[in-house]
């Protein structure tokens, strides 16, 4: 201060005015409506989320039109509680993307791959038919201009999949018209938004040859490269990342974000590109596994709410007051949309020949309508598009009310029926379900990987809990409890990874000088019906095939067994390579462990290569074909075991995944060349390799896992 010159100390002084008033302290967050506190609207919105679909759940009513009716009545057009405010809006762009990536992860690719014609079909009729008979409404009946009318056909000529819920619970996915119907949405969907996209750019008036040009050369890089590189690089990244960590949600949404951006570069709304991210990452992501479920987690919970809140915010009530505008339009739209998905069912199943319940459950399913209605309507009204006002926003809710009670009720009327076929056409089953034991130690370290195992492979529809169980040897020291203290710890992390995927786990701790006997005793007294079991590759000095514990347990047992050395994340898996020993084809149990193969196939999306060993490849292919769930594979020849070496050693990558049918010593299939295959399989490959066991006993409910045509 001393060395100040005169012209700083003035600027000190009057930079600092003496007389100025304090600034008052904050009195609180305001309670008068339109709340503005953003900790009082997020508590308001998760209230909302809470109660609106518990409260219409027992009206037997989807919870999302509780949500959105809930938000036409607290919005600037109700009661006004809130304001659709910018972040109301970005929270509810943010729900949007997220409900078209999820569209995109749950649809079977598989399927979609395996009845590709069926669905291609299905999928142009259940658009064709309602763009174009909806075109010719707007126009001539709702006096709407061209561009306005082909968005407002297009609004119900994509289909959401409210019903598969109860395709789901009624086990009916399988079927070859409820394939179709699940593999036509990804058409019907993208034809939709793809409609949006050019009705959009024509009333912004860009809809000349330069438009049709970019839109054309951008599509086609936006679609191959994001088909080509997301893939690959979540591959990588699965691989290098083997643990199960909040950073594979992180990368997960980091590219459905930069694929919904990327789309608006090229010319098209972010909502393809999230589409398009989901199939992309669909195989890489196991509908039973953690990150599967923490994804629907935070959408269901958070994310897709707030697009409803914001939809219904948008929601004018007053309207249906004002005149018969909204229900005029709410009648075409119901009208249009019951009788053109009819139509396509009814036209698709006389292609294929489907009886009239499958047609019934195609009309039902396909009739939903929810995520693409709602985006293209919502997107219209913004861009200010003819006729898109909040008499368009209202019919289009109306109708998804009615469709969410029609839709529903049709499937299950329609699937019940097809269950009662199918148990009139195939054997009784056996009663008994499907009990999964993983044995582990302190040793195994990829328990992990072995439950990821574990969830492909698990029979959802038995609802059973997965067994775990730690054999502890006692210590002459004293010290057993100690070490079933461990075994316990050890367990217990096992079922805090499976509480993440939301699978029940039943954990049991075993102590017994025989560690083998330890686990077959636990397989008698949990009537355990397949055994999934780590190997770690090493020879054992007692080793016949695997080592002295897991050799004892295989010779002492007689359900379906899977012995694997499973390394790196199922989810990275490129290809099955599943290796087929002469006369494998024959044992009692064959059809379900190949039933096991396939549920590995359609959990990572990977395909099936089978190596017939000088066997009837042509026999493989034909039981291929029978066995459920439907997967693509390709079968070959090989002339002896040296050269389904020489194809191991050259032909499989690090991320295949090799699974060896083999079969118990004097069991149908047994070679004296199977002992030392699985450690020819650990030497010549990188990558997991699994050793899959028939059940050497002909089981009541083998014949089960056949499909019956």
């Amino acid at each position: 201060m001393n060395g100040a010159s005169p012209g700083e100390t003035s600027s000190m002084h009057s930079a600092t005015p003496p007389t100025e008033p304090a600034t008052p302290l904050a009195t609180g967050p305001s309670l008068t409506p339109p709340f503005d506190d953003p900790v009082l609207i997020f508590g308001l919105a998760m209230v909302i989320f809470l109660v609106a679909p518990l409260v219409l759940k027992r009206y037997r009513l989807p919870g999302i039109v509780g949500v959105i009716l809930i938000g036409a009545a607290i919005g600037p057009n109700g009661v006004h509680l809130l304001e659709r405010d910018a972040t109301i809006q970005l929270l509810g762009e943010v729900g949007l993307i997220y409900l078209m990536f999820i569209a995109g992860l749950e649809i079977n690719l598989n399927q979609f791959i395996e009845y590709k014609d069926r669905s291609i079909v299905f999928g142009l009729f259940s658009f064709v038919i309602p763009q174009a008979i909806g075109t010719v409404v707007g126009v001539y009946v709702l006096d709407l201009t061209v561009a306005a009318a082909s968005l407002f056909a297009a609004v119900f000529a994509s289909h959401t999949l409210l019903a598969y819920p109860v395709v789901n619970r009624l086990g009916i996915a399988t079927d070859e018209a409820m394939t179709a119907t699940i593999g036509g949405t990804i058409l019907t969907d993208t034809l939709a938004l793809l409609v949006l996209a050019v009705v959009i750019a024509s009333i912004d008036g860009a809809l000349d040859a330069a438009f049709w040009l970019q839109l054309g050369v951008g599509l086609t890089l936006f679609f191959v490269g994001i088909w080509l590189l997301v893939p690959r690089l979540g591959r990588w990244f699965f691989r290098i990342h083997d643990e199960e960590s909040y950073f594979e949600f992180l990368f997960v949404m980091a590219v459905l974000f930069i694929c919904a951006f990327l789309a608006e570069l090229v010319g098209v709304e972010h909502i393809i590109g999230a589409f398009l991210a989901g199939l992309a990452l669909n195989r890489l992501i196991p509908e039973s596994g953690p990150l599967m479920n923490r994804i629907e987690f935070v959408g269901n919970a958070l994310f897709i709410p707030f697009f409803l809140l914001s939809v219904g915010m948008l929601v004018n009530v007053g309207v249906f007051l004002e005149g018969t505008g909204t229900l005029v339009i709410a009648a075409s739209l119901i009208v249009m949309v019951l009788t053109t998905k009819y139509v396509a069912a009814w036209a698709t199943g006389r292609v294929y020949g489907y009886d009239r319940d499958q047609v019934l459950g195609m009309f039902g399913l396909s009739v939903g309508q929810a995520a693409a209605a709602l985006a293209i309507v919502q997107i219209g009204f913004e861009a200010g598009v003819p006729g898109f006002d909040q008499n368009m926003i209202n019919a289009v809710v109306l109708m998804i009310l009615v469709v969410s009670l029609v839709s529903p009720a049709l499937v299950e009327r329609a699937g019940s029926a097809l269950v009662r076929a199918r148990e009139h056409e195939e054997y009784d089953p056996s009663d008994t379900r499907q009990r999964i034991l993983v044995p582990v130690s302190e040793r195994s370290k990829y328990k992990e990987s072995l439950l990821d195992l574990a969830f492909t492979i698990r029979n959802e529809r038995d609802d059973e809990a997965i067994h775990t169980v730690a054999v502890v040897r006692p210590d002459a020291n004293a010290r057993t409890d100690a070490k079933v203290a461990r075994a316990e710890a050890l367990l217990e992390e096992m079922e805090a990874y499976a509480s993440s995927a939301e699978v029940p786990i039943e954990e049991h701790t075993r102590v017994n000088h025989n560690i083998a006997s330890g686990i077959v005793d636990s397989t008698v007294e949990n009537r355990i019906t397949t055994l999934v079991i780590g190997w770690d590759g090493a020879r054992s000095r007692t080793q016949q095939v695997f080592g002295h514990t897991i050799d004892r347990v295989l010779s002492r047992t007689t359900q379906l067994a899977l012995v694997g050395r499973v390394r790196e994340r199922l989810n990275a898996t490129r290809r099955i390579v599943l290796v087929l020993p002469p006369g494998i084809d024959h044992n009692d149990g064959f059809s379900e462990a190949l039933h096991t193969v396939k549920l590995i196939s359609e959990q990572t999306g990977a395909p099936i290569r089978g190596l017939v060993i000088d066997g009837d490849r042509a026999q493989c292919q034909r039981l291929f074909g029978l066995v459920e769930p439907d997967a693509p594979g390709e079968f070959v020849d090989l002339n002896d075991w040296d050269e389904l070496l020489a194809t191991l050693r050259d032909d499989v990558r690090s991320d295949d995944l090799v699974v060896c049918m083999s079969a118990r010593r004097n069991d149908v299939g047994w070679d004296p060349r199977l002992q030392s295959l699985p450690k020819s399989i650990s030497t010549l490959t990188n990558g997991n390799f699994v050793v899959m066991y028939p059940a050497t006993e002909e089981r009541a409910d083998d014949r089960q896992f056949l499909r019956f045509s």
